[in-house]
């Protein structure tokens, strides 16, 4: 990945990228929102640990696919207050690869359930000659 931040703009806020460039021949992979929810249900407190909980998911799907957060171009993040930033990004910044990835985060009213606090979705690329794979999985049953 190519990190564009051009000098006619303003530099990024935080550790992000305003744009990330990809070579040709790369594979994508395209997460969807996950939020802070452990696989026995658990839901952490805080923002940080939910946050940190959401990497982790997103890294498992990302590994079914022979892919790391290392490999994450962007990054869609969304906190229920503005008191969470500051764990969110403290878990971004420690999850994802140099250079920094593109990235947005919003504020939003809520989710399904009150006890989420931020949702985190991504997409990355790799060489597609790092290919995992494949493994037949079906879908949890509600």
């Amino acid at each position: 990945m190519k990190p564009l931040n051009p000098a006619t703009i303003r530099a990024p806020f935080a550790r992000y990228s305003h744009g990330a460039e990809l070579p040709a021949g790369q594979r994508l992979v395209f997460c969807s929102g996950q939020l802070g929810i452990a696989a026995d249900g658990t839901i952490p407190e805080g923002a940080r640990e939910q946050a940190d909980l959401c990497f982790a998911n997103i890294a498992a799907i990302l590994d079914e696919a022979g892919m790391t957060l290392k490999d994450v171009v962007r990054v869609n993040a969304y906190v229920t207050d503005r008191a969470h930033m500051k764990g969110y990004m403290e878990s971004r910044d420690a999850h994802v690869g140099t250079p920094p990835p593109a990235s947005t985060l919003m504020i939003v009213s809520g989710f399904t359930l009150p006890e989420f606090k931020v949702e985190i979705e991504v997409v990355a690329a790799a060489p597609e000659k790092r290919r995992k794979a494949a493994r037949s999985t079906s879908a949890p049953q509600f």
